[in-house]
């Protein structure tokens, strides 16, 4: 393998994920971090007319993010001023960007909050001009990029070296891997509707895709969950941000029956949200 220039570093990968997540969305403000000495300490903001939210740091528990983070599920607010579900700590920051509605998500790893992405539009800005999806994928793109950095050290700690890594390929960038997703999720309504023969191709076509999209990680074991394939179908569409009803559009099928698809699921994988069942399936290597 030929060497190259160095991996992003940490601070690049989520400066990256807030641009992305910005032009996915249509927030025009960004921002997020990583934790640092038991607080999230924000290293990149984009699309901000201020400088109040530079080197903002939020401890657990408060604020939008702090309950995020916490409660390891997106929270949003419409009116973050007059809010009365969250601590009002850092409202010098939020108000003075002249933020109004607000989304945090924050990015799990290993079931553990390891920061938080923030997404927020400016008073008077309809909320309806901001699409707050794809923000969970950019998130859990995020958090696959984390994961992997975790399972190189950890391999490397059971080596017992301390010699540093030797610098590699760059891996699949992040908006390279989502559009490979994107055309799994595609290929797999396809495979149901496809005669045997073809049916066959289109799966194989489909497990190339995951190994490409995928993150390098321990493939699935004997303990992992078995779901059915339209279990399957329904998590890799939801992993794109789809709601019940776009789903069962594009899967031909009731929003009633994603809804319990959804629920099998997310009970067979041990979860209680349709996002802990895609990052819990992505681990498992079920779904790209």
């Amino acid at each position: 393998m030929n060497a190259r220039t160095a991996p992003p570093s940490e601070a690049e990968l989520v400066a990256h994920a807030v641009r992305e997540l910005s032009r996915r969305t249509g927030f025009p403000v960004a921002f997020g971090g990583l934790f640092r000495d038991g607080e999230v300490s924000i290293t990149a903001v984009h699309g901000a007319r201020t400088r109040s939210l530079d080197g903002l740091r939020v401890h657990p528990e408060r604020g939008l993010g702090g309950r995020a983070v916490v409660e390891l599920r997106p929270r949003m607010t419409s009116d973050y001023g007059a809010s009365r579900s969250i601590t009002h700590d850092y409202d010098r920051a939020i108000l003075g960007e002249g933020i109004s509605t607000l989304l945090a998500v924050p990015i799990i790893v290993g079931g553990i909050a390891r920061g938080v992405l923030y997404g927020g539009s400016w008073s008077g800005q309809p909320v309806g001009e901001v699409n707050a999806a794809p923000a969970f994928q950019v998130a859990e793109a995020l958090a696959a990029e984390l994961r992997v950095r975790d399972e190189v050290e950890r391999r490397v700690r059971m080596l017992g070296t301390s010699s540093p890594l030797p610098v590699v390929s760059d891996p699949l960038p992040m908006a390279h891997r989502e559009e490979l997703r994107s055309i799994y999720a595609a290929l797999r309504p396809l495979i149901n509707r496809a005669a045997e023969a073809d049916a066959q191709q289109l799966r194989t076509l489909s497990e190339r895709l995951a190994s490409l999209a995928g993150d390098h990680l321990p493939l699935p074991s004997p303990e992992t969950p078995r779901l059915a394939p339209r279990e399957v179908d329904v998590l890799a569409c939801a992993a794109l941000g789809g709601t019940n009803a776009d789903i069962a559009r594009q899967l031909g099928l009731m929003p009633g029956t994603v809804k319990a698809y959804l629920a099998t699921a997310m009970s067979k994988l041990g979860v209680s949200t349709r996002l802990a069942a895609v990052t819990e399936a992505r681990r498992a290597g079920i779904i790209p």
